[in-house]
């Protein structure tokens, strides 16, 4: 199986081309985040970027440059080229470590089912991260396993 493939069936990802424009983009995109247990949103940089954060560690944000909305999302890097090689609009995250964001502009290659899995790698990728108090307060760990 080739990497594309093996890329498709991690993120259950469908080509479909049921065009998101970038507000829809960024209202599911939040709306997915929001969901997350932990999950808060904030606007440090004004009303134009809201910033979601599981613990206070960033996994995802959405904003404008030049007039053009966005939303920048972690990724595992073994999997940053391959998306940005499938979809044209996504690109190296802006204002973001390029090896590990990656920046969704519209696109009619983006859709609803490819927002969701990004938003919810991302929150899982900065989740693998967090401390074993943190992790047994969003109910992934048990006081036994703290100990193993």
């Amino acid at each position: 199986m080739n990497k594309i493939h093996k890329f498709h069936n991690r993120f259950k990802i469908h080509l479909m081309e049921n065009k998101m424009n970038a507000e829809q983009i960024q209202k599911l995109a939040i709306q997915t985040a929001l969901k997350l247990p932990e999950t808060t949103i904030t606007q440090p940089f004004g009303p134009q970027c809201h910033v979601l954060k599981v613990f206070d560690k960033i996994f995802m944000l959405t904003s404008e440059t030049q007039s053009q909305k966005f939303m920048n999302v972690k990724v595992d890097p073994h999997y940053s080229d391959e998306l940005k090689e499938l979809y044209p609009s996504i690109k190296a995250g802006y204002h973001m470590n390029k090896k590990h964001w990656v920046s969704i502009f519209e696109d009619s290659k983006i859709d609803a089912e490819l927002i969701e899995s990004l938003v919810k790698s991302s929150y899982q990728l900065v989740v693998n991260r967090l401390s074993k108090v943190q992790k047994m307060r969003l109910g992934l760990l048990t006081n036994e396993s703290k100990h193993i």
